[in-house]
């Protein structure tokens, strides 16, 4: 059974109603980025930042998977499927993909400011100023904050590299190091491209590019794939 890999980018959740940093100019509702998506933000103004992070997890729970979602779910049944998300919310899963590492962290999810090990699965949306890990320190987004390591790199890399076919959808390769990862598939590997601007980088042998949004590009992918490979 051949290996799909595929990455996945904020244009992807925005599809379904998410609202992304990109498409609102970096702002959020007047904040820019680095006063709620930062460790200094975190520092400076806990209340703004989980505010922030709170609404944005009200927003996840209420939104639907798309086509594009559902079409890499559906591919499970032929390949065997390995999705790299740049996004933070539960879209995929909820199309039924079995398999997805998350580049970025997790909305459903907090940890401790003590002790990164320590991830729990929040009930409801709210996270509170008081709410605490086992250890008693204040829980905080299970989110990589702009400035932090990316510490599921090496093993989307590791993934990226056993593809023998990759797939891009929904990101623009311009964010690092997540735009890194193309760098990694092997050469001789076919390379689908899914985007309203197709990225600069796409160049070379073993491209295909459909210059369209995910969900409607990755549903003629799947039957693409099936077709050809199977």
């Amino acid at each position: 059974m051949q290996k799909i890999v595929v990455l996945t980018g904020a244009g992807i959740s925005a599809e379904s109603g998410l609202k992304t940093f990109r498409d609102s100019g970096g702002l959020w509702e007047g904040h820019d980025v680095t006063q709620v998506a930062t460790p200094e933000a975190w520092a400076r103004d806990r209340t703004l930042v989980l505010e922030f992070y709170n609404q944005r997890r009200k927003q996840a729970l209420e939104v639907k998977p798309n086509p594009g979602h559902l079409a890499l779910a559906e591919l499970e049944s032929k390949f065997e499927v390995s999705i790299v998300t740049q996004n933070i919310d539960a879209l995929h899963e909820k199309a039924g993909s079995s398999k997805v590492l998350h580049l970025h962290g997790e909305i459903s999810k907090v940890r401790s400011t003590e002790d990164p090990n320590l991830v729990y699965e929040l009930d409801g949306w709210e996270l509170k100023e008081g709410d605490k890990c086992d250890k008693g320190s204040q829980l905080r987004p299970h989110i990589v904050w702009f400035g932090e390591a990316v510490p599921m790199m090496e093993p989307a890399i590791q993934e990226v590299m056993s593809a023998d076919i990759f797939i891009v959808a929904g990101t623009s390769l311009v964010v690092y190091p997540a735009a890194s990862l193309i760098d990694f598939v092997r050469s001789e590997a076919p390379k689908f491209i899914v985007d309203p601007k197709i990225p600069e980088v796409t160049v070379g042998n073993n491209f295909y590019l459909y210059e369209e949004p995910a969900s409607t590009g990755l549903p003629k992918i799947k039957d693409q794939l099936i077709q050809e490979y199977l």
